[in-house]
């Protein structure tokens, strides 16, 4: 828990940076927002809404401060299937109980998992998130959408994002670009598409509802796999970008908090018609880049975007999209990791494999769990190999050729196994074998299982077989799991 004072400062520790971000931050979600109702097959309200509120609940719950969350194609790509197979109720449902399971992951503790995601799947992640952000600008740049006046204006707009900081940096560029972008098109009556263009902006505040669906264990069996999979993908997701803006800040947060907060969010949401969402990595850039630190930026993007929506709507409705392409392919090219290009050549080739291989599966499904459990699997495969090669046996023979010693150096686990048994030669008449295992650490199952087979097939032989040397660790699982002392040990040999 942190302390009140700590707390406070991140809330009132950058009072004008945090609400003019969060005002950057406002504008660009209310596009986002609508175009991931749609991909959940809902009405744009839905998304507002929830964009909203969940910004506003982890604003106070969350454990990051100045990362943005709301409503993201993550989640959204998960509820479509549910929403034309049972209608937005059920996904409403979903989307709460998906919101519990996180507040359970926060208990129990689990962003500690986040430990076992390597540098090279981290990397890889952003990579893949930049890849994705562009990609979802493509369709406002397609030629048979737009006109050659789209294109003047987007790159105009990069030209007032980049050039602008370096006459001053007390408003935020981005705002800067939107309110000029939006000047020219009214002013000389511009056609390119606008925010308006996307759907139609709700005009009343949300309002308390219980999703209508019967509470049975039919209905349970219906949402389940749906809020398990939006709960692990909206953690994951959140989680790691939390882990981002923490190296972007300099600072550190709380998973825990992070996790309890996100299924605050979530749970709370449900019950005002919107969506399941979780930490958005581009609006937290965006916020980050336009100078927000604090609670307080995430709260004002929650209330602005419900303000703008509501009462401005018709205002908002004018902003061309080309500024908020612009915004977005700059947050694109702000996440991605440059430096990995040229790292390539000097990384080891495991770490570039599993870089690759995380943006790969991420944009190729568009999932950016299965991308990262990618990474996470080939990151344990190649830390396993590079353990087992340090793993080596040696022996010497004593002078009457009666007694050899073997001493083991490293860590015994399922992939050193093989070698481990390879070093033995069970045809050396011996009358005594030492097995030194003082230099190593006796892992798991595998190891133990092979160190019976080796003290067996000795004593099979006739040989006297001592084990010395073995650390409490390893005393431990060995004297639970092995069967070389027990009654019986030698009879699966004695049928051979």
């Amino acid at each position: 828990m942190i302390s009140i004072d700590t707390y406070r400062a991140q809330w009132f520790g950058n009072i004008r940076g945090d609400i003019l971000s969060g005002l950057v931050v406002a504008l660009a979600l209310i596009p986002e927002a609508i175009a991931f109702s749609i991909i959940a097959g809902v009405d744009p309200k839905v998304g507002l809404y929830a964009s909203f509120l969940i910004a506003v609940v982890t604003s106070f719950a969350g454990g990051r401060p100045g990362m943005i969350s709301a409503a993201t194609a993550a989640t959204a790509v998960l509820m479509g299937s549910l929403v034309r197979a049972h209608g937005l109720d059920y996904l409403l449902a979903a989307t709460v109980l998906a919101g519990l399971l996180q507040i359970g992951a926060g208990a129990l503790r689990l962003g500690r998992v986040m430990r076992f995601v390597s540098k090279s799947v981290m990397t890889g992640f952003v990579n893949a998130l930049a890849i994705l952000i562009f990609i979802a600008q493509l369709p406002e740049l397609d030629p048979t959408r737009v006109s050659w006046l789209t294109y003047a204006l987007v790159a105009g707009a990069l030209a007032i994002i980049y050039l602008f900081p370096r006459l001053t940096t007390a408003v935020p560029s981005p705002l800067v670009t939107i309110i000029v972008l939006t000047a020219l098109t009214m002013t000389f009556g511009l056609e390119v598409r606008t925010v308006a263009d996307m759907g139609a902006l709700p005009d009343a505040l949300p309002s308390f509802l219980i999703p209508d669906v019967p509470l049975t264990l039919e209905t349970l069996t219906i949402i389940l796999p749906y809020a398990i999979a939006v709960a692990v993908v909206g953690l994951l997701e959140s989680l790691m970008t939390q882990q981002i803006v923490d190296d972007l800040t300099d600072t550190s947060s709380s998973r825990t908090m992070e996790c309890i907060g996100q299924g605050l969010a979530n749970t709370a949401t449900g019950f005002i018609g919107g969506m399941a969402g979780c930490a958005m990595i581009g609006q937290s850039m965006i916020n980050v880049k336009s100078g927000g630190r604090g609670r307080l930026s995430t709260f004002a993007a929650g209330v602005m975007l419900l303000f703008l929506i509501v009462v401005l709507g018709d205002w908002v409705g004018r902003i061309p999209m080309a500024a908020l392409v612009a915004i977005m392919i700059m947050v694109s090219i702000g996440t991605f990791s440059w430096s990995s290009i040229k790292q390539l050549r000097t990384h080891p080739k495991s770490s570039s494999v599993v870089m690759l291989a995380t943006v790969a599966f991420v944009v190729f499904t568009h999932n950016l769990a299965i991308g990262v459990l990618v990474g996470v699997l080939l990151s344990g495969i190649f830390f396993a190999g590079k353990i087992a090669q340090l793993f080596r046996v040696h022996s010497t023979l004593s002078a009457d050729g009666r007694e050899r010693v073997y001493v083991i150096e490293g860590q015994l686990f399922y992939a050193s196994v093989e070698d481990f048994m390879a070093a033995f030669d069970f045809r050396e008449a011996l009358e005594r074998v030492i097995i030194d295992v003082s230099a190593a650490h006796i892992w798991d199952i595998s190891s133990v299982a092979a160190l019976d087979m080796a003290v067996l097939k000795f004593r099979r032989d006739g040989a006297e077989v001592q084990i010395i040397g073995m650390n409490e660790a390893s005393e431990t699982i060995v004297d639970r799991l092995a069967m070389h002392d027990k009654p019986g040990a030698m009879d699966p040999l004695g049928a051979h």
